[in-house]
C-alpha cells in the first residue's frame, strides 16, 4: 500500500470523471471483444470471439481548477497510448491542449460580452479549467505509471494520478477510485519519486445530480417493468440509509468510548461533531415545521383526489354499462330493469 500524502491538498472529485473513465473502459473492452451475437447473421456461424489482453488499460487526462489548497477535478478527456514508446501519444495530447486553449479564449470572449452587456460576471458558469493530471485503469500503480507521470510534468509540475479499478468486488463498500500524488522519498539513501495516496471527497453540482438520477431511472435493457425500477430505486435508498445508520453508530460508539476515557480525547473530532449537532436544531424551526406540514397535506390531498377520480371513473363505467343494458331491453320490448 502506498504511503499517505503529506502535501495538505484537499481533493474534490466529481462523478462525471468516474463516469467518463468507466465509459472509456467499457467502450474499449467492447471493441476489443465484440459480442458473438453481433458477428453472426441468420444461419451463418459466428466467428470466434477475438482475444484481448485481460489487463488492458485506458488512459486520459483529468481537468479542473485549483483554488488555494483545494483541487477540484471536474472533467476528463481520453488520450492515445503509444505501445512503441510505452507512453502517451504526445501529438494527440498537444492537439487537445490547443483545443483547451481555444475554449479558454472563447470563454474569455463570452465573459467579456456578458460583462459589457449586463455589467455582471459569473465565474462559476465558465470556470477556468486546466490539465491537473491523468487517469488510467488498473488495480494499483506500477513503475511504468511513474514514467507517464514524469512525462506530464512539463504541463503540470505536480500532476495528480486518478486510478480506477474496473474489477468488481461485491464486498468493497468504498469507491474503486484512488488519487495519487508524487513525492520525493529517500529510499536506501537514494531520493526517488513515488506515488502516495491522497484523500478525496465526492463533490457534485446540480447538473450532475440530475444526470446521475436520470441514469438511475433508465429502463433496464431486459425490458424490466416499472415495479422493477421502483424496487431497484428503493433498494438503493435503503442501502444508503443503512450505511448512514452504521456510520452514525460507529461515531456514537467512538464518542461514548472517548467520554469513558477508553480512548484519548480528540479535540478536532469533538469540534466537528459539535458543529454538526449545532446545525441539526435549525431543521426544527417553526417555519420548517409549517413547510413540512403543508407539503405533507398537499401530498395527502393529491392522494385523496386520485382516489376520488379513480372511484368516479369506475362508477361512470358501471353506469354506462347499466344504461346500455336498460336501453337494449326497452327497445326489444322486454321487461324494464329498474334503475337504482
Amino acid at each position: 500500500m502506498a504511503p499517505s500524502s503529506s502535501s495538505g491538498l484537499t481533493f474534490k472529485l466529481h462523478p462525471l470523471v468516474m463516469l467518463n473513465i468507466s465509459d472509456h473502459f467499457t467502450r474499449v473492452k467492447t471493441q476489443l471483444n465484440p459480442p458473438s451475437s453481433s458477428c453472426a447473421a441468420g444461419n451463418t456461424p459466428a466467428a470466434p470471439a477475438a482475444t484481448f489482453p485481460q489487463n488492458f488499460r485506458v488512459y486520459g487526462c483529468v481537468i479542473g481548477a485549483q483554488r488555494g489548497r483545494t483541487v477540484e477535478i471536474f472533467n476528463s478527456f481520453e488520450l492515445v497510448f503509444d505501445p512503441t514508446t510505452d507512453s502517451l501519444d504526445r501529438a494527440f495530447l498537444e492537439k487537445k491542449q490547443e483545443l483547451c486553449k481555444f475554449l479558454k479564449l472563447a470563454i474569455l470572449f463570452i465573459d467579456w460580452v456578458a460583462d459589457c452587456s449586463c455589467g455582471c460576471l459569473d465565474q462559476k458558469v465558465f470556470p477556468g479549467f486546466y490539465i491537473l493530471g491523468w487517469y488510467s485503469t488498473g488495480s494499483e500503480a506500477n513503475e511504468s505509471d511513474m514514467h507517464i507521470h514524469k512525462a506530464l510534468m512539463d504541463i503540470n509540475e505536480s500532476p495528480v494520478y486518478v486510478l480506477l479499478n474496473p474489477a468488481i468486488n461485491h464486498a468493497q463498500k468504498d469507491l474503486p477510485v484512488t488519487i495519487y500524488e508524487s513525492e520525493f522519498h529517500v529510499i536506501d539513501g537514494i531520493p526517488q519519486s513515488i506515488f502516495v495516496d491522497a484523500s478525496y471527497t465526492i463533490e457534485t453540482v446540480e447538473a450532475e445530480r440530475i444526470s446521475v438520477d436520470h441514469v438511475a431511472h433508465l429502463k433496464p435493457s431486459d425490458g424490466g417493468s416499472a415495479a422493477t425500477q421502483l424496487a431497484a430505486h428503493l433498494t438503493g435508498i435503503h442501502s444508503a440509509i443503512k450505511m448512514l445508520n452504521s456510520r452514525i453508530r460507529v461515531l456514537f460508539q467512538y464518542l461514548v468510548a472517548m467520554q469513558k476515557g477508553d480512548i484519548p480525547c480528540d479535540n478536532s473530532l469533538l469540534r466537528q461533531a459539535a458543529g454538526l449537532l449545532r446545525s441539526l436544531p435549525a431543521a426544527h424551526s417553526e417555519k420548517f415545521n409549517d413547510n413540512v406540514l403543508m407539503e405533507y397535506n398537499d401530498k395527502l390531498l393529491m392522494s385523496y383526489l386520485a382516489m376520488i377520480t379513480n372511484c368516479t371513473s369506475n362508477m361512470n363505467e358501471v353506469v354506462d354499462k347499466v344504461k346500455t343494458a336498460y336501453v337494449k331491453k326497452s327497445r326489444t320490448g322486454g321487461s324494464r330493469i329498474p334503475f337504482m
